[in-house]
C-alpha cells in the first residue's frame, strides 16, 4: 500500500516524507516548526484557558461572552493535543501512539479549526448585525441564540471533520508506524497501483477543495462583505454606537487567522499537484513543516490580540490578566456618538469607550 502525500496540519510524511534524507534547509525549517509547536502549546494552553474561564465564569452570559467562549475552546481542545504533535514531529516521522489516536487527533485537528473559522464568520455576522441594525439587534440578538448558532458552526465543522475519521489510520513498515490518509479505505482498487494513485488524486483534491471553498473562500467572502459595511458605517457620518477598538481587536484575529491558514490551503494545493507535477516535491520538505505550525499557532493568537490590541496598552500591562481579558470582551455600553466623515469620525472612535466585541 503506498502512502499517499498528507493534507492535514500533524502530517508526519510531509515534515519528513518516507525514504527522503531531509536537507539543512528542511531542517531549519523544521527546527523552526518545532519551536513554534512547543510556544504554541504553552500559550495556547494558558491563554485559552484564561479567556474559556473569564468569559465563562467572571463575566454577564452576553452574545459575545457565548462565540467567544466557543471559539477558545476549540482552540484549547487543538493546543491539548499539540503534545502528541511535538513527539511525533520530534520521531521523524514515526507515530507511536496506535491506530485511535491517529485518527482522534487527525479529526480534531480538522474539527476545532474548521470550528475556529464558523465561530469567527459568526461574530463578524454578529457585529455586523449590531452595527447595521442595533434596534433588531437590540431585541433579537440574544445568547440563547447566540448559543444555537454555535452549535451549528460546531455541527458544520464535524460534518467538515468526517472524512478523516474514515481516512486516516496506521501502517507499519520497518519498525515504524505512519500515521497517514488511505484514500481507499474500502480496497475498491485491488493491488491495481495506478488506479489507486488517481482515486487518491481525485479524492485529495475533492478534499482540498472543499475545505479550501467552506473553510477559507466563503468565509474570507462573508466577513470582507461585514467589514466594508462596518466601515462604510463609521465613514458615514450617521451615530455609531460602537468602539473602534473592538473593531481592531476583532479585524486582528480574523487577519491573523487567515495569514496563518493560507500558507497551508497553498501547500495543500502544490501536494495534490505533486501527483502529475513530481518536480513540485521538493518544495513540500522545505514549506511544510513552517505552514503547518502556523496552523497551530493561529490557535494561541486570538488571547493575545484581546489582550494586547487597543491603545491602553501600558495600562492593560499593569492590571492583571483576567482584568484586561474581561475589559476587553466587555459588552458594557458608555457615552457614544461619532458622527462627522470619515476622516473625522476614524480619530474619534479610538476614543469612544463603548461595548466590546
Amino acid at each position: 500500500m503506498e502512502n499517499s502525500l498528507e493534507l492535514l496540519p500533524n502530517a508526519s510524511d510531509t515534515l519528513y516524507p518516507v525514504e527522503r534524507l531531509p536537507s539543512a534547509i528542511h531542517q531549519t525549517f523544521w527546527i523552526i516548526g518545532l519551536i513554534i509547536y512547543c510556544l504554541t502549546f504553552v500559550l495556547g494552553i494558558t491563554g485559552n484557558g484564561l479567556v474559556i474561564w473569564v468569559t465563562g465564569f467572571r463575566m454577564t452570559r452576553t452574545v459575545t461572552t457565548v462565540l467567544f467562549l466557543n471559539l477558545a475552546s476549540a482552540d484549547f481542545t487543538f493546543t491539548a493535543f499539540l503534545p502528541f504533535i511535538i513527539i511525533n514531529t520530534i520521531l521523524q516521522p514515526h507515530w507511536p501512539f496506535g491506530w485511535f489516536l491517529c485518527k482522534l487527533i487527525s479529526s480534531l485537528s480538522v474539527f476545532n479549526m474548521s470550528a475556529s473559522v464558523f465561530l469567527l464568520t459568526l461574530i463578524s455576522l454578529d457585529r455586523c448585525v449590531s452595527v447595521l441594525w442595533p434596534v433588531w439587534a437590540r431585541n433579537h440578538r440574544t445568547p440563547a441564540r447566540a448559543a444555537m448558532a454555535a452549535v451549528g458552526a460546531w455541527i458544520f465543522a464535524l460534518a467538515i471533520s468526517f472524512p478523516t475519521v474514515i481516512f486516516k489510520t496506521t501502517v507499519t513498515e520497518n519498525g515504524k508506524t505512519f500515521c497517514y490518509s488511505d484514500l481507499d479505505p474500502w480496497n475498491e482498487t485491488g493491488a491495481d497501483e495506478a488506479l489507486y494513485d488517481a482515486l487518491a488524486e481525485s479524492r485529495l483534491w475533492s478534499l482540498v477543495l472543499s475545505r479550501f471553498f467552506l473553510g477559507f473562500v466563503i468565509p474570507l467572502v462573508i466577513i470582507s462583505v461585514c467589514y466594508a459595511l462596518i466601515a462604510a458605517r463609521l465613514c458615514s457620518g450617521m451615530k455609531m454606537a460602537k468602539s473602534s477598538r473592538p473593531f481592531k481587536v476583532l479585524t486582528a484575529v480574523v487577519t491573523a487567522f487567515f495569514l496563518c491558514w493560507l500558507p497551508h490551503h497553498v501547500m495543500s494545493m502544490i501536494t495534490v499537484s505533486a501527483y502529475q507535477q513530481p518536480h513540485l516535491e521538493h518544495l513540500l520538505p522545505s514549506l511544510s513543516p513552517l505552514s503547518s505550525s502556523l496552523v497551530f499557532l493561529n490557535s494561541c493568537l486570538n488571547p493575545l490580540l484581546y489582550v494586547f490590541i487597543g491603545r491602553d496598552f501600558r495600562e492593560r500591562l499593569l492590571r492583571t490578566l483576567p482584568a484586561a481579558l474581561e475589559r476587553a470582551l466587555s459588552e458594557e455600553s458608555g457615552p457614544t456618538g461619532i458622527t462627522g466623515n470619515c476622516s473625522n469620525s476614524a480619530p474619534a472612535a479610538t476614543d469612544v469607550e463603548s461595548q466590546g466585541l
